[in-house]
């Protein structure tokens, strides 16, 4: 399986962006892929708080270390991009990391496509 992390909104509607990311990582697998989604795991209650910024911080870092490992970095893109989801396409790009935006369904598109 292909590693991949996810990127998607988090910030905002938390409860329509976390069922969201929930749909986005099922696509994943559906792909045949092996999703990550930092932001689902780090911010389960009793871990990190979002809405900390040192602790967002701490999470966001966490997240992008994961991009040594992975292969690609998906976005998925129905519900727009954050400035947090610009944020890891730009840590992508700089580590050499394909970036793939997606919808929900749709066909992948080519990486760095937008």
């Amino acid at each position: 399986m292909r590693l991949v992390t996810v990127e998607s909104p988090y910030a905002g509607d938390v409860e329509a962006n976390v069922a969201y990311a929930r749909a986005c990582l099922r696509d994943c697998l559906a792909r045949g892929e092996a999703p990550f989604a930092c932001h689902l795991l780090y911010t389960q209650p009793g871990v990190l708080r979002d809405e900390v910024p040192a602790e967002r911080q701490q999470g966001m870092e966490a997240g992008w270390s994961w991009y040594r490992a992975a292969q690609a970095c998906v976005v998925y893109t129905d519900r727009g991009i954050s400035a947090g989801m610009e944020a890891g396409i730009a840590r992508a790009r700089a580590a050499g990391l394909p970036v793939e935006f997606l919808r929900l369904g749709a066909p992948p598109r080519p990486p760095d496509g937008s």
